[in-house]
């Protein structure tokens, strides 16, 4: 009589080399190497828009409260506003609570978009996250308060000077913050360009040999942004000029010396 043979399988303590299976791939956290399956990043994207948006309007609700000084404090600059229409007044508002919600929740929604690239990075690039977080934040509101108080009150005064005894000033509501918000959200953009550039250097789109070949049309196109926005004082159009082309200098001089691409 023959003894049947023993079957090795997997579980089996006699088996060395002993296969780990896991019945959902998708359920695996991310390695150290950065990699993340297409179903989990699109999980992670709708997880932290969620958050995001509940951050800004936890942000609204905060600033409903102070609402008439954050008005008086946008609108000091001309003092007296009008509307026009029954409802400009109440949605103008409602436009203000929403823009002082979404800067009161922005660092937040850098963390969270900061966030979902984190499985793209490795273990030392996450390391410096943790500084260029904080360095978004403060660069976007660095730029905000740079084009507020500089770049707004010189363009009102230009603007305003064009009023005479038959044709004088006068500012609705709702045009007014509009204006304001063309001024001034798009520099606190513009100061995010040396974490855009350091981005893209990293990932490989941008070069340090591309960046310091377009230096020249960047500075140039630097003092056109500044005679564009300004008035025709060419000490404001420098003043506007010269940040613009530090932030690009500063992108540039980490892509090529730190990055070294």
């Amino acid at each position: 009589m023959t003894v049947p043979e023993k079957k090795l399988n997997s579980e089996s303590p006699e088996n060395p080399e002993k296969v780990e299976t896991v019945e959902n791939p998708d359920e695996v956290p991310p390695d150290d190497d950065g990699t993340m399956s297409l179903t989990a990043h699109l999980a992670e994207l709708r997880s932290r828009l969620i958050k995001s948006l509940i951050a800004v309007v936890i942000g609204s609700l905060a600033a409903w409260i102070f609402l008439d000084n954050i008005t008086k404090f946008l609108t000091g600059p001309v003092g007296k506003l009008y509307y026009m229409q029954p409802g400009e007044a109440f949605f103008t508002y409602l436009k203000i609570d929403i823009t002082a919600g979404f800067l009161i929740a922005l660092p937040v929604i850098f963390f969270h978009v900061w966030q979902f690239f984190l499985p793209a990075l490795t273990r030392a690039e996450r390391a410096i996250l943790g500084v260029l977080v904080p360095l978004s934040v403060l660069l976007f509101f660095t730029g905000l308060a740079f084009s507020f108080f500089l770049i707004l009150p010189t363009a009102l005064k230009f603007f305003m000077g064009f009023s005479t005894e038959d044709l004088q000033t006068m500012f609705s509501f709702k045009n007014y913050f509009d204006f304001v918000i063309m001024f001034v959200l798009p520099f606190g953009f513009v100061f995010e360009l040396p974490l855009v550039i350091i981005v893209l250097g990293k990932i490989g789109i941008l070069t340090s040999e591309f960046l310091g070949k377009y230096r020249r049309i960047v500075f140039f196109l630097s003092f056109v942004l500044g005679a564009l926005v300004t008035t025709p004082d060419v000490i404001t159009q420098v003043a506007v000029a010269i940040p613009i082309m530090f932030l690009y200098e500063f992108g540039y001089i980490v892509v090529k010396y730190v990055l070294r691409k």
